[in-house]
């Protein structure tokens, strides 16, 4: 067998991360191939709802939600790299991912083998783990994680717009329509729940007006 992982939400100011971990075996990988598989990034949402169903039915998958409470309540004392690797060790402490399995997994950092030292010091056993940047664009199964990851955090986006009453976007600052709803709405309690307090990316909106957006 062989593991992909990879989050969806990373950056964003509303929401939960959500984190795939996705195994198949190794002789199998082909057919994710078949199916047109790819980094999430380079498939539209229609192509990721489709494939979203296939990829479960070939791969094992464990799905972690981070909250945006959980976020900002960890920030506290982790970096966002730090809870990534820890809740990566989480997925494969308990989720029977056998000992010695090879795990590729798309880093965050930089330099990977810094984010591989990271998740190892929370291991419970011996994995191959295999840290590269841009892993969801070169393997395969990596890619599987990423269309899970984000079709379930595109999902629970779509929750929280019923909950506040308001399509505001993506939930990127880097969005418009985040960053107009935000401005009018970051004290509103609706939203409150979902809103990454911690994030510099809402200390940054706190201290700019709309028009230097």
């Amino acid at each position: 067998m062989i593991v992909g992982i990879d989050e969806a939400g990373r950056g964003c100011v509303i929401g939960p991360m959500v984190m795939c971990a996705a195994s198949i075996d190794q002789l199998e990988e082909f057919k994710l191939k078949e199916l047109g598989v790819k980094d999430s990034k380079k498939l539209s949402p229609l192509q990721r709802e489709r494939l979203f169903p296939e990829v479960e039915r070939l791969c094992s998958t464990i799905v972690t939600r981070i909250s945006a409470h959980e976020l900002s309540k960890m920030m506290d004392t982790c970096s966002l790299n730090e809870i990534e690797a820890i809740k990566i060790a989480e997925m494969l402490n308990t989720g029977g991912v056998a000992r010695g399995s090879s795990i590729f997994i798309d880093s965050p950092d930089n330099i990977p083998a810094h984010f591989g030292k990271r998740i190892e010091r929370y291991l419970t056993k011996r994995m191959n783990l295999y840290c590269e940047n841009k892993a969801d664009d070169k393997h395969l199964i990596v890619g599987a994680a990423s269309i899970v990851a984000k079709v379930i955090r595109d999902h629970e986006i779509e929750k929280i717009k019923k909950v506040v009453g308001v399509d505001f976007g993506s939930g990127y600052s880097s969005d418009v329509r985040t960053v107009e709803y935000l401005t009018a709405h970051r004290e509103d309690k609706k939203i409150l729940p979902y809103l990454r307090t911690k994030w510099i990316t809402l200390t940054r909106m706190n201290q700019k007006k709309l028009s230097d957006y």
